[in-house]
């Protein structure tokens, strides 16, 4: 008989995969750091852009966390000014999938709450 494996079997608080992947994502704009690049190579200046309300040093730091965890490249250009884009490594690729169904599972909760309270407001299926 196989033995249980993963997110499940694991009780080894100490040590759960889980919580070490939720560590890596977490923060206030990783998550709409990932989604715009998962549209492709970004610029410092263009991620600024479509994050309204980060600033240039927030921006700086969770950029770097997430290079740290080997979830984005980031890779200088020596022109002047200098050129900084920011991409997806494979790590990070591999995170798309899991991404997509936090979102599906929102728009569950969503529609769950909505249900619940009987207002409607749950987002539709495209948000």
């Amino acid at each position: 008989m196989d033995e249980p494996r993963g997110f499940s079997a694991s009780h080894d608080h100490t040590n759960c995969k889980a919580e070490l992947a939720l560590r890596v994502i977490q923060g206030r704009w990783k998550l709409l750091v990932l989604r715009e690049l998962m549209e492709g190579i970004q610029r410092f200046s263009a991620l600024q852009r479509a994050l309204p309300g980060v600033s240039q040093k927030v921006l700086t730091a969770q950029l770097r966390e997430l290079e740290a965890d080997g979830v984005l490249q980031r890779t200088v250009y020596a022109e002047v000014p200098p050129r900084v884009e920011y991409g997806l490594t494979a790590l990070g690729r591999e995170l798309i999938p899991v991404l997509e169904g936090l979102h599906a599972w929102g728009q569950q909760v969503a529609a769950s709450s909505a249900a619940t309270r009987g207002d409607g407001d749950a987002e539709t299926p495209n948000s």
